[in-house]
């Protein structure tokens, strides 16, 4: 709604107004149905027929829902609410043409409206910002008793809750079209080297000397199943990632053995730390082997590389516990641990944590993350018994 004319001065205030108001994508769409709800019922339960949620700018005043009229743009300098969010709290007026903030506001004064009863409560940000309030208003005198105003309060929390998770949708789908993207570079980049290295492993395979080398031969059928495992890896990320995380395959997986041959992967990354891996985990679990497969290679090839970067001898252990319907699944390890506020931070793409500093992209934890989540999971940092870093991941029982 609207106010006195004032000088158009930015401020830092306005600026980070403007910036969390540009974050939502409100501007310029259409209504979300959320918004259009929690507006209506802010006119019922206020006994008013007129409600509105405004976004307010460094410029203008944007009502992105409203109910009781159409929804539209004002100049700031006329909006009612803008004066009140210069320190944000409830606002109740009973009557705005005899408060001296708002009498000779066009909004009251029949040039855009004929406001009388006007009360709002602010949209304050998780970060903070106000950006604008949940506002409702009626042509005659009113008054909101201690159960509406509450309730007023409580409306404009959803108001922001509802428009967090627009934020955040939009978001993960950035990332995931960043991930499709990398995951196909990736996929191309390294498929051609490793179809030549599958080449020439099984022409040494197939060479008849190797009759003569028993040894070396078990070695290059190693090397040749680890091969194919990457090939298969490769294909299913990228398909993974592709599909924005939403398809894993979901099959009865033996966990103990999707960790061994996570293990099997990395024998020449544990052989060189000199590192002790220990595995307890007899459970199965409903899941897409591959990923999981991948999930876990991630997690204890960080714990080995970041625990032999501190000068330690790498000691990891990968154990299982049940909790109410899930299964929790820890990798300690012995390295520096991971900071408190970091261990959010690090989940992110391309992100790596301040306290761990050994070669990587950054990419691992996002990975993980995304892959836990696809399963119905959640993972974490704690602090690890050992002394460094446990991650823990909880997949459901069933």
């Amino acid at each position: 709604m609207g106010a006195e004319s004032s000088a158009a001065v930015i401020t830092v205030d306005d600026i980070a107004r403007r910036d969390a108001i540009a974050d939502y994508g409100l501007i310029g769409a259409a209504p979300e149905a959320d918004l259009q709800g929690i507006v209506r019922l802010a006119a019922t339960v206020c006994d008013v027929d007129t409600a509105v949620v405004n976004l307010i700018d460094d410029r203008s005043q944007h009502q992105v829902a409203a109910i009781g009229f159409e929804p539209s743009v004002c100049a700031r300098e006329d909006s009612m609410c803008a004066v009140v969010l210069q320190h944000p709290g409830r606002v109740i007026v009973s009557d705005a043409s005899v408060d001296e903030r708002f009498a000779q506001n066009p909004f009251v004064t029949g040039r855009l409206g004929h406001v009388r009863f006007y009360a709002s409560s602010p949209l304050v940000t998780p970060d903070g910002v106000a950006i604008g309030t949940l506002c409702v208003f009626g042509e005659e005198p009113g008054d909101l008793d201690a159960a509406q105003s509450a309730a007023l309060d409580l409306l404009a929390h959803q108001v922001v809750d509802v428009i967090e998770l627009r934020r955040i949708t939009r978001e993960l789908e950035r990332s995931n079209e960043q991930l499709a993207r990398f995951a196909g570079q990736v996929s191309h980049d390294l498929r051609n080297p490793l179809t030549a290295l599958a080449g020439f492993i099984e022409l040494a395979v197939d060479d008849p000397e190797m009759d003569a080398a028993p040894s070396a031969a078990r070695s290059l059928a190693r090397a040749e199943a680890a091969a194919d495992r990457m090939a298969d890896m490769l294909s299913d990320l990228y398909e993974f990632a592709r599909l924005g995380g939403a398809q894993p395959r979901h099959e009865q997986v033996e966990l103990a053995e999707v960790v061994r041959s996570a293990l099997d992967d990395l024998q020449t990354v544990i052989a060189e730390a000199g590192a002790v891996v220990e595995v307890d985990a007899p459970i199965r679990v409903a899941g897409d082997a591959t990923l999981l497969r991948a999930l876990f290679q991630n997690l204890i090839a960080n714990a080995v590389k970041f625990s032999a970067a501190s000068g330690a001898t790498p000691r990891v252990e990968v154990r299982v516990e049940p909790a109410a319907g899930a299964w929790r699944i820890t990798v300690d390890d012995n390295g520096p641990g991971i900071a408190v506020d970091e261990r959010e931070r690090v989940f992110g793409l391309m992100q790596r944590g301040g306290t761990r500093e050994a070669a990587g992209l950054g990419i691992g934890l996002s990975t993980c993350r995304t892959i836990v989540q696809a399963h119905g999971g959640r993972i974490g940092i704690d602090e690890s018994p050992a002394g460094g870093a446990r991650v823990w991941v909880m997949l459901p029982a069933q």
